[in-house]
């Protein structure tokens, strides 16, 4: 779809954006709608299991279950906010989304994404908690330091959006309207403005470096291997938004932490878990009874 061009002296009238998605390669219109299909379908499926299992199994009422009950639920969430609105770009190869609609979609990926970084730092604590302090673990994990630990993150999360959004939402748009990803995400949109986006960029340089610090928390190597991968990549990706990455590598970077770990996540974290699978069994065999 081509680019319409926003005249300077109207670009405060900027009422919608044209997103492109993946369009420059046509000849994967199919293959790309299957495989988005495939991976929301699994990732819908795979983080719901997993949310009803736990809540359903008095053998998984433990803080370490608790917490990833929370990043099941977040990640429904979180992939639910681009995914669909990808899906019916790749079938009609390019799609509208209006400003203000554009606007909300920025700050729940971003708020979501922010809360995922919060949640994974508190599991990451109590993994640090039950590998070396074992014999306090119930003392210091205890249920209301987990009620107050995933409060936390959420409210942190929708509260750490709100000023980056915000800044977002004020930015004057005037060079085009065509945004050359598959979301409304915060790069692109700085890559359009025509206002100053150094308080944005220095925002996001100083978040991001912040955040990268909690790696140094994560004990276990499967929690490990998530985080390390999430952070690595949000990182490649906002450490620096003017990166020479192509558009090409930023949406496929951009692809693996939004749908890829997050459908990996319950495989990761719990289903070659051998509670997890007896609680299954369990589950399916009183589904059967019933």
């Amino acid at each position: 779809m081509a680019p319409v061009n926003i005249d300077y002296e109207n670009k405060s009238k900027t009422t919608e954006f044209v997103i492109i998605g993946f369009s420059d390669y046509p000849d994967l219109k199919i293959p790309l709608l299957l495989c988005f299909l495939c991976v929301y379908t699994f990732t819908l499926a795979g983080n719901l299991v997993l949310t009803i299992l736990i809540s359903w199994s008095p053998s998984l009422s433990t803080p370490m279950y608790f917490f990833l009950c929370n990043l099941s639920s977040l990640d429904v969430l979180y992939t639910s906010t681009t995914c669909p609105k990808l899906i019916g770009i790749s079938i009609t190869q390019g799609g509208r989304i209006s400003y203000v609609e554009c606007m909300i979609q920025l700050y729940f990926f971003m708020a979501f994404a922010s809360t995922e970084y919060f949640l994974l730092t508190v599991m990451s604590f109590d993994r640090y908690v039950a590998i070396c302090k074992p014999l306090h673990y119930t003392l210091i994990m205890s249920k209301q330091v987990c009620l107050y630990g995933a409060m936390g993150s959420w409210l942190g999360g929708l509260a750490a959006s709100i000023p980056i959004a915000t800044v977002i939402s004020t930015l004057d748009f005037c060079n085009s309207n065509t945004i050359n990803h598959f979301f409304c995400d915060i790069t692109a949109l700085i890559n359009l403005a025509c206002s100053n986006t150094m308080l944005i960029r220095t925002v996001i340089l100083i978040q991001g470096t912040s955040k990268g610090k909690y790696k140094t928390f994560s004990t276990c190597a499967s929690h490990l291997t998530t985080v390390s991968f999430f952070y690595i990549t949000v990182l490649v990706l906002y450490m620096n938004p003017t990166s020479a990455l192509s558009l090409g590598q930023g949406k496929i970077l951009t692809t693996l932490y939004v749908y890829v770990i997050p459908m990996l996540n319950p495989v990761v974290y719990s289903f070659r878990n051998r509670n997890v699978k007896m609680a299954l069994k369990q589950f399916m065999m009183e589904i059967n009874n019933f």
